[in-house]
């Protein structure tokens, strides 16, 4: 191919469809899990969270719920991925066979929510959230109906590979992906950029920033205990019967059931089996959806 400005156009207009192919062929479920924020600076502050705003009987005055009781911030992180194609390949009409490592560059892009939000999950139960507890933990401080503090729990703990159970039917998640600035792939190939004069290539990269944090602890439930019938009702039962600040009943029902590999069988033999093992009716059948993703470990 004859190296001018027209044809260098061409070939990066060629890895921009290529790209733009792989970003919307992919199909990320981390929405499933997590609210998208849009990102405006670089962090933002959930000073709401820990609230689930509740209707009550007006007596009186109104009740204002103070949405500033927490400190939560979570700051945007910056990403990238970078590849470089020789200036040869395109004297040699070879530059084509980069296509698919194109397509590739986009649908990492396009999953890059997916690994931050289930890498968050998978890191609840040693990382903290907004209550300063770790986001699976036996004790987030709750107050009572006499004001008083009390303990809460959203894990049974455990050792085995992870397994979580959520409520993702409300407009707040249990995680929060935080969009920043939108994946775009670049260029550098002029002939008076440093890497074509220097090194005889062109350079193409893709540049995002976003990040991952904790939402509400209250919408989640992680254990490692064995995936079984018997901590599956007590996880659900756990959820159901959760109360905020006030002794009132949050009102959560479990909707999703989200695994890594690992725990796809038994996932799927308790939630989708029509009978048990020992040949009885399985009442947990379709009792929430599955998501089995290879982001849980």
């Amino acid at each position: 191919m004859l190296i001018n400005r027209a044809n260098i156009e061409t070939a990066f207009t060629g890895f921009k469809a290529s790209f733009n192919r792989g970003f919307e062929g992919a199909k990320p479920s981390y929405s499933r899990v997590a609210m998208t924020i849009p990102s405006t600076s670089s962090s933002e502050n959930y000073g709401w969270l820990g609230q689930i705003p509740k209707m009550r009987e007006w007596l009186g005055d109104r009740i204002v719920n103070n949405l500033s009781a927490h400190s939560h911030t979570i700051t945007n992180r910056k990403f990238e991925n970078t590849i470089t194609v020789k200036r040869e390949e395109f004297e040699d009409d070879q530059y084509g066979i980069f296509s698919p490592l194109f397509e590739e560059m986009g649908k990492g892009a396009k999953e890059l929510p997916d690994e931050l939000v289930y890498a968050l999950l998978t890191l609840g139960f040693s990382s903290k959230c907004y209550d300063g507890q770790y986001f699976f933990d036996t004790d987030h401080p709750v107050k009572n109906a006499n004001g008083e503090l009390v303990s809460a729990s959203n894990s049974d703990g455990g050792s085995g590979s992870p397994w979580f159970l959520l409520d993702g039917n409300r407009a707040i998640k249990p995680i929060i992906y935080q969009d920043r600035t939108k994946p775009q792939l670049t260029s550098l190939d002029n002939d008076n950029d440093e890497n074509v004069f220097w090194r005889d290539e062109y350079v193409y990269g893709v540049r995002m920033r976003a990040n991952a944090g904790f939402g509400l602890w209250q919408l989640a439930y992680g254990s490692k205990q064995v995936l079984d019938a018997t901590n599956y009702a007590a996880a659900r039962a756990s959820m159901m019967s959760l109360r905020g600040d006030s002794g009132r009943l949050l009102g959560i029902t479990p909707t999703l059931l989200v695994v890594g590999p690992a725990l796809e069988e038994a996932a799927r033999e308790l939630i989708l089996s029509q009978t048990r093992a020992a040949g009885e009716s399985n009442p947990w059948r379709d009792s929430v959806e599955l998501l089995v993703t290879p982001w849980v470990g």
